[in-house]
């Protein structure tokens, strides 16, 4: 089902606050870490809008497993979001793709 592309700020079980950020075809396509705050949570995504746009904001890598997956990292190397595991490193350029395309436009939702 196609969407608007969104943001979704959400608290986990531990009490921190995430975002997802979901493209157009409903996919989760980044994941942050664990804020203390909501404010950190919402400048984790204003620096994601900002840093997509530096490809070299995206770090490329294989788990263990041989799952290929990216990191999107800010200037002070802090890694801002993780994508989903892919089956190649071929799937991972579309991920990066999808974060650069769908971050810019996306919705703030917060739950």
């Amino acid at each position: 089902m196609a969407t608007h592309p969104r943001f979704e700020i959400s608290k986990d079980h531990a009490g921190k606050f995430r975002f997802t950020l979901t493209a157009r075809n409903g996919q989760v396509v980044l994941t942050s870490q664990g804020y203390s705050a909501k404010s950190g949570c919402k400048n984790g995504i204003a620096s994601v809008k900002t840093n997509s746009k530096n490809d070299g904001a995206f770090a490329r890598a294989e788990a263990k497993n041989g799952k290929h997956y990216f990191n999107l990292v800010a200037k002070n190397k802090q890694v801002i979001g993780t994508s989903q595991m892919y089956a190649s490193k071929a799937s991972v350029e579309k991920g990066i793709q999808s974060v650069r395309a769908n971050s810019a436009s996306a919705e703030l939702h917060e739950a």
